[in-house]
């Protein structure tokens, strides 16, 4: 479809070379890579990659000269759920030092990079992420750097998109009056809340508590858990409250009771915390055999050690929207 790729880790480019996908629509947007990831990548083809501290320049220097490197400047909504420029980002403070460090080792820097944060709400940030990438375009013109690509990052999720995107659309065309090429990642956008999970109770468990009078909920496990499609509530906490799907004229051999039950819900491993949701209520027993129905559920920032091939097709960032 004439979509480029976003990739953070090496498995992650060859993910996308095993598709025959050309390397020159790779970027390696991961400001600090491994010597090897970083020596493969460039044998395999990829020619942009990200950095943002001097000691990548040296490595970079000294594996891969031939890149052309795009800076990733700070600069995040502090509301985000996933808060990147904890990790990443160098500060405007430093911006023109390192440019200076990338001309003195003979670099090709051609551009500049951010990522307010996954699931951002608060336009401003894209505001003030143009606007010190504007200052970090002009540091660079200055330094005879030939700056040609802004890469706005993510953030986007359907229910805000528009608010987002129209701050960062005027930011844009305000600081950037030369052409620039821009580069935009909202695999986000496009891959939370598109699909319905449907999960089957495999056991159950009633609590008796040993320490309190207070009743416990009772346990059930599904055939899925945080180590699958339910990997958000590691890093946004996310809650999920699943449906019962009616069995339609199946009866059961031992009857189920027709009232409120509250439940945990956890995951099929040994781990202790592979619990799905700390306490639901459903308007009727649970019983070993049903079905439970998960909507809105869908892809995530994904850190790259977690990624599979099973998982591939919710994690593709897309980039180069014009």
């Amino acid at each position: 479809m004439g979509i480029n790729f976003d990739c953070a880790s090496l498995a992650e480019i060859e993910q996308v070379l095993d598709m025959k996908i050309d390397p020159s629509r790779i970027i390696f947007a991961h400001p600090c890579k491994a010597p090897s990831a970083l020596d493969i990548a460039v044998r395999r083809g990829v020619r942009w990659a990200t950095f943002d501290n001097s000691d990548e320049l040296d490595k970079i220097q000294k594996i891969s000269p031939e890149l052309e490197l795009l800076l990733r400047i700070y600069v995040q909504d502090h509301t985000a759920k996933v808060a990147l420029g904890e990790k990443f980002g160098a500060p405007i403070e430093i911006v023109r030092t390192l440019l200076e460090r990338a001309r003195q080792l003979e670099l090709k820097v051609v551009g500049v990079s951010f990522h307010i944060g996954s699931g951002a709400s608060d336009p401003n940030a894209f505001v003030r992420a143009v606007q010190h990438a504007k200052c970090a375009f002009d540091d660079g013109k200055s330094l005879g750097f030939d700056m040609q690509i802004l890469d706005v990052g993510g953030g986007f999720e359907d229910n805000n998109f528009e608010t987002m995107a129209y701050p960062l659309r005027e930011a844009i065309a305000r600081e950037f009056t030369s052409p620039v090429t821009l580069i935009a990642e909202p695999g986000r956008f496009y891959a939370s809340g598109f699909y319905t999970m449907v999960c089957q109770v495999i056991g159950r468990r009633t609590q008796k508590s040993i320490t309190t009078t207070l009743p416990l909920p009772d346990m059930l496990y599904l055939n899925d858990g945080l180590y699958g499609c339910f990997s958000m509530k590691w890093s946004e906490e996310k809650i999920f409250v699943p449906t019962l799907i009616k069995s339609r004229g199946i009866s059961t051999p031992v009857p189920r009771e027709w009232k409120p039950h509250r439940y945990s819900i956890w995951g099929p491993t040994c781990d202790s915390i592979d619990c799905i949701s700390k306490e639901v209520i459903m308007d009727q027993e649970i019983m070993i055999g049903d079905w439970l129905r998960f909507q809105d559920m869908g892809g995530k920032h994904y850190d790259s050690r977690s990624l599979s091939k099973s998982h591939l097709n919710l994690v593709y960032k897309m980039v180069n929207m014009s």
